[in-house]
């Protein structure tokens, strides 16, 4: 290098702005949740997953367009950790009906993380006992007038 020049840092993800340990923030913020909550793996379950949604096959553009889902909550294993893309990491753990398109490793990921949850398939609209009878509640007041002018 001359004499007078400078050498230009960046993160290893391309972005000039670093925040600590020759990181982004970022990459900084992922670093340590991944040490925190994946116990370490979570660059490795993305690399062995091929940075694919293993349900999809959409591959992870961002840095933070996937997600690695543990099968067993708390258990940091390679082996319990499983690449998705953020939609279906959100039908596994926020949905609360099983539906019955949804792919196989889908629905057995979603089984094991609802162990005891009903699996609804159809919604029932049959009506199953008489018609509730209307109460003074459901009945408009009689004070009030309605008065409509154009």
């Amino acid at each position: 290098m001359k004499k007078g020049t400078q050498r230009a840092m960046h993160c290893r993800c391309g972005n000039p702005k670093i925040l600590a340990v020759g990181l982004c923030a970022t990459c900084y913020t992922l670093k340590r949740q991944d040490e925190e909550y994946f116990g370490g793996l979570r660059e490795a379950v993305l690399k062995r997953d091929g940075h694919r949604c293993r349900v999809c096959g959409k591959p992870g553009g961002r840095k933070r367009s996937l997600a690695v889902h543990h099968r067993i909550a708390g258990k940091s294993e390679l082996d319990l950790m499983i690449t998705l893309c953020l939609a279906h990491h959100a039908m596994v753990t926020r949905t609360l009906v099983l539906l019955e398109d949804w792919p196989k490793l889908l629905r057995v990921l979603w089984r094991e993380q609802h162990p005891e949850a009903h699996e609804q398939t159809a919604l029932d609209f049959r009506v199953l006992g008489p018609a509730a009878e209307q109460s003074e509640l459901l009945e408009p007041p009689r004070s009030i007038v309605w008065n409509y002018k154009r």
